[in-house]
């Protein structure tokens, strides 16, 4: 690449100081949020997809490290190897938010038993328990569901409109036991939802 860009006419300090490590740096970007991507979809049970992120991870990541080799005595190419690694977790993070695959454990402890919530998961078609505990200050109301992630900030923002001193934890779920809540039922709307993400 560096003789083919300095047979058009560009000069070796631009190349070394400017091109190479902006491709290192957006070399790294890559390969880091692929691998938050691979790393999410193993824990969410997406086995066919994986590998081929994994795949591409490597490969983007030996063209990166060779790049470095080869400009080892240039500080700016591990600066930018640097910067790419934190810029492409924080996208990797991104994308895993905006995709929102898999599903949560959600636990909401309320003092008493919240009837409109109830009546709302009803109405969404929410699988949950709901049963009564003992805590701290006395009796309290337990309540599980498992649910998609995408489904998981509506259903935060209407526990808040019931009782906005709800305590919940929120948990991921690699699989879960029965056929019609299995996680790998998301694997189409994870396909189209990933393309229409590169469309737009």
């Amino acid at each position: 690449m560096q003789d083919f860009l300095l047979e058009l006419g560009v000069s070796p300090q631009l190349f070394n100081y400017v091109i190479m490590p902006a491709l290192i740096f957006f070399a790294r970007i890559g390969d880091v949020s692929i691998n938050t991507l691979r790393i999410m979809l193993m824990m969410n049970g997406k086995r066919n997809i994986a590998p081929i992120l994994g795949f591409f991870e490597a490969l983007i990541w030996l063209m990166a490290i060779g790049q470095i080799f080869q400009n080892i005595d240039n500080p700016l190419s591990y600066i930018a190897y640097a910067a790419g690694f934190g810029t492409g977790t924080y996208v990797g993070m991104y994308f895993e938010e905006k995709l929102a695959l898999g599903r949560v454990l959600v636990r909401v402890i309320t003092p008493k038993p919240q009837v409109e919530l109830l009546d709302f998961m009803k109405e969404k078609n929410y699988r949950f328990t709901n049963v009564g505990a003992e805590g701290r200050y006395g009796k309290v109301n337990l309540l599980f569901t498992v649910m998609k992630r995408e489904n998981l900030k509506e259903f935060v923002t209407k526990v808040k409109e019931v009782d906005e001193r709800a305590f919940y934890t929120i948990e991921s779920v690699k699989r879960v036991s029965e056929d019609d809540l299995n996680v790998m039922e998301d694997r189409p709307r994870f396909k189209s939802r990933l393309f229409s993400k590169a469309r737009t």
